[in-house]
């Protein structure tokens, strides 16, 4: 089964300097229907005017995976991290016990992330944060691991879930192919760019497509494409 959710109808939060689209309730979005898929939580579509961001804030228990699509975004944490992450790079923190941080765009240009919250598989623990990059021509034409909890995903971020978040890109007439492990995993897909057909389902850039109950999925570009997918758990 695979549930289309347009972008259209996402919900959608309009700050001057944050233009933001919710996949799952966030904030002052509530849909009861939307609310996680699997240990998913969040997914969120943000643009960032230059000189704007996220000034300090906690979080606790919680995995946060920024995949940077354009610009690039600047963090800084009460533990000592601070780093520049940018487009085609991955950040991750592992909330943990609890962490104050803030994320500003000091780009000249918009900066776009999504933003993908996990629940871990416990609670508490230290907090960590990393980066690294993700080159585009190495996922080209496959699905490449960018963070994850599960066994034998060594070259990937770290995240403390029984979780898997991936990327690809795709040229247009070229399919990719995704398999998961049992039939209990939770899948959430959405082409950053380009117009995709995954199972027999035609998405637009920026859809979500909440996916479950299917051992493959088997994605066609339809234009050229840019893919993120997240492997979860039932929760």
């Amino acid at each position: 089964m695979i549930e289309h959710r347009p972008y259209a109808s996402l919900g959608a939060a309009h700050h001057g300097w944050l233009d933001a689209r919710h996949h799952f309730s966030f904030a002052e979005y509530h849909d009861p229907a939307r609310v996680h898929w699997g240990s998913l939580r969040v997914w969120n579509d943000d643009t960032i005017e230059p000189g704007a961001g996220f000034p300090p804030h906690p979080h606790s228990d919680m995995e946060i995976i920024t995949y940077v699509r354009e610009g690039a975004i600047t963090h800084q944490d009460n533990q000592g991290n601070q780093g520049r992450t940018q487009a085609g790079d991955v950040q991750v923190m592992s909330a943990g016990s609890g962490i104050v941080h803030s994320e500003y765009n000091l780009e000249p240009g918009i900066t776009r992330i999504f933003q993908i919250w996990i629940f871990p598989d416990r609670k508490g623990g230290a907090p960590s944060w990393g980066a690294r990059p993700f080159p585009k021509g190495d996922r080209s034409g496959r699905f490449v691991t960018l963070a994850s909890g599960l066994e034998g995903d060594d070259e990937a971020l770290p995240i403390r879930t029984r979780a898997r978040v991936l990327g690809a890109t795709v040229k247009a007439g070229e399919t990719v192919e995704y398999r998961f492990a049992d039939s209990s995993r939770k899948g959430y897909l959405v082409p950053a760019l380009g117009k995709i057909e995954v199972n027999g389902l035609t998405l637009n850039a920026r859809d979500g497509a909440a996916i479950r109950d299917e051992d493959t999925l088997r994605i066609t570009a339809l234009e050229d494409a840019e893919l993120v997918l997240v492997d979860a758990a039932e929760r």
